[in-house]
């Protein structure tokens, strides 16, 4: 007889392994079904969490080599230990790997490993394993997350055609690679292999990088970035690829012309794909989208009651932190609370140097809703802090409602927009004014500063502007 249980997490990202807990914490019976051995899905294992130890470990080298003498710290000879980097990438996955092992034990959920199946509304079977087994639940809650999107005669083999993934795990930098895509994942990898000496090119689409950034700060990131020794190729598109054992040739269609451009990797990011291969959906009837998302109702249930879905699988942004505020809701919903989720309260930040960091609407979408806004900067460069660290480029952008002064969007580019960007989330979720968040008292000098001065500038009346 299959062993049962009231909650069954199919995936232990960021959505699904937060689900699991908050629903242990809530009494709920719980087990998380896991296809690979390590916990912690694409985001800890082969997205946010190693890049983001990458590109730590190259501004480091950027830093010594580029800013060390300006502050009197004299260096000859600097260079890196690539196999270093990537065994302290691995150390710090493998830390978090274990710690949500014993977030697991201590909250008394079962772990299965395997890939998982639906074999009707209420039972799972489970592959891949020790061995073939099946398992039933009350609420079954999908959160299987994403996978890259491959281009058709550019197949990933992880050596020379690369998605994030085998981006993250090279033996070596590449002299020359090709960055398919300057979105957020594309220009982060960039950046990486640039700081290391890598000879970077990107191939966008679309007019402009980080598409979906407020035009403002996407084009003061396309030019920091450039001074970086980065180049770019916009409003074109690869058509085709030949490659060989020494190198990688595209065919690159601009608005003018057409030319070809070689390098001994290819980095591809044009997007991901939702990842429910193998889940059965057809099968029990749980409903997808054209473009393979699950459909799911504002409580998150699928069009089966007891089946939910969250995350990179449901529409909405990619990003782990809105997959994990779903999970939490989608436990508490089981239990009979109301949570709400405010979506335009979730951040987004690019970890280039400098960082990027957005929260609630930008100028456009606000003019295309018909709104009457006002906006204001707040330069880094008139910041006492950011002067005294030399992290002086960039600037905060705030867009209010012209009449009531309610703040709609916040948006950063500058040293530790990441953690600024959380006063703005903060804005949005609480519908705070300008004058509240020029009123409330910011230590000097800071960083935080920055917004402080935007709100007033955003109201006319900035003192250091």
């Amino acid at each position: 007889m299959a062993e049962s249980y009231d909650l069954i997490v199919i995936g232990s990202g960021p959505g699904g392994y937060v689900a699991a807990i908050r629903a242990a914490q809530l009494g709920l019976k719980t087990a998380c079904v896991e296809k690979n051995t390590a916990l912690g899905g694409t985001c800890l294992n082969v997205g946010c969490i190693p890049s983001k130890a990458l590109l730590h470990s190259s501004e480091l080298l950027w830093k010594l080599q580029h800013e060390a003498k300006e502050n009197g710290v004299e260096i000859s000879g600097s260079s890196f230990n690539f196999p270093q980097m990537m065994t302290r990438k691995q150390k710090i996955v493998a830390s978090f790997n274990d710690g949500i092992a014993g977030l697991f034990k201590k909250n008394k959920i079962t772990r299965l490993t395997g890939t998982a199946t639906l074999v009707n509304p209420t039972t799972v079977s489970i592959t891949g394993g020790a061995s073939p087994q099946e398992v039933s639940a009350r609420f079954i809650l999908l959160a299987t997350g994403s996978e890259p999107i491959a281009l058709p005669f550019l197949p990933f083999d992880e050596k020379k055609i690369l998605s994030s993934t085998g981006a993250l795990a090279l033996e070596k930098p590449p002299q020359k690679m090709l960055v398919v895509g300057a979105g957020i994942i594309g220009v982060e990898l960039g950046s990486v292999y640039s700081r290391l000496g890598t000879s970077v090119t990107f191939v966008e689409f679309l007019d402009r990088i980080c598409p979906t950034l407020d035009e403002s700060l996407s084009k003061e990131l396309h030019h920091i970035l450039q001074t970086q020794n980065m180049q770019f190729h916009l409003s074109s598109k690869v058509t085709s690829a030949d490659i060989s054992d020494k190198q990688i040739t595209l065919k690159v269609q601009t608005s003018s012309s057409t030319q070809e451009m070689s390098a001994d990797a290819v980095l591809v990011c044009i997007g991901r794909k939702p990842y429910t291969q193998g889940l059965g959906l057809d099968k029990v009837g749980v409903a997808t989208s054209e473009k393979g998302f699950v459909k799911i109702d504002g409580q998150f249930r699928t069009s089966l009651p007891n089946i939910f879905a969250i995350g990179d699988i449901v529409d909405g942004p990619m990003l782990a932190h809105k997959a994990s505020e779903e999970g939490v809701a989608v436990a508490e919903i089981l239990c009979g609370h109301s949570p709400k989720i405010e979506y335009a309260a979730i951040p987004n930040v690019v970890y280039t140097h400098p960082e990027v960091a957005s929260v609630g609407l930008t100028e456009t979408e606000a003019k295309n809703a018909n709104l009457a806004i006002k906006t204001g900067t707040f330069a880094f460069k008139a910041n006492s802090r950011a002067k005294c660290t030399g992290e002086d480029k960039g600037f905060v952008k705030m867009i209010a409602e012209e009449k009531t002064g309610i703040i709609i969007g916040i948006h950063i580019i500058g040293a530790h927009a990441s953690e600024l960007i959380a006063e703005g989330a903060l804005a949005i979720q609480k519908r705070i004014t300008l004058e509240e968040l020029a009123s409330t008292p910011h230590a000097h000098p800071t960083l935080s500063e920055a917004m402080k001065e935007a709100a007033l500038a955003t109201m006319g009346r900035a003192i250091h502007k």
